[in-house]
Formats: structure tokens, C-alpha cells, sequence
């Protein structure tokens, strides 16, 4: 799977850095997992946006495994919407 930035086009991306990774990775468990907890999900997507607007084109894919989440991909989808689960 390809990582890119949304300031290239999908033909030109490039990956997202280790760190950028690890960054987006705590911020989802730190932020979003709390919320996806309330919210009872399962299974799912969500963009970025909560690293920063710069990732908010990338998408992470998710699953719940028991009272945990684990991102299963990201990637970079230019037609991304933003998403709040704030109520």
C-alpha cells in the first residue's frame, strides 16, 4: 500500500516518514479511540485530520479487537472528507 501527501498528486506522493506513522498511530489511540469506544464501533474509516489538516487526506482503516482498536492500513485518498465524532 502506498502512504502520500496530499500536497503531491497520487502519482507523484511520497510515503509518510516513520515518525509521521508513529505520530498518527498515537494520536488515534490517545484522541479517536476513546470516542470510537462511545460511539461502539466496530470496524472502520477515518481520515486524518486529527494529526494536523495536512494528513487529513489520508485514511486509516480499523477494527476493534476486543476492548481495543488496531489500525489495519493507511492511505491516501484525495477525495477524503473530514469526519467529527464529537457529538
Amino acid at each position: 500500500m502506498a502512504h502520500r501527501n496530499d500536497h503531491t498528486s497520487a502519482s507523484e506522493a511520497r510515503e509518510l516518514s516513520d515518525e509521521e506513522m508513529a505520530m498518527i498511530r498515537d494520536l488515534f489511540h490517545e484522541q479517536i479511540v476513546p470516542k470510537l469506544k462511545r460511539l461502539d464501533a466496530r470496524l472502520g474509516n477515518i481520515d486524518c485530520s486529527f494529526a494536523g489538516e495536512e494528513y487529513k487526506n489520508w485514511v486509516i482503516g480499523f477494527r476493534s479487537l476486543g476492548s481495543e482498536f488496531e489500525i489495519t492500513e493507511i492511505e491516501y485518498d484525495p477525495e477524503a472528507d473530514v469526519f467529527d465524532l464529537d457529538p
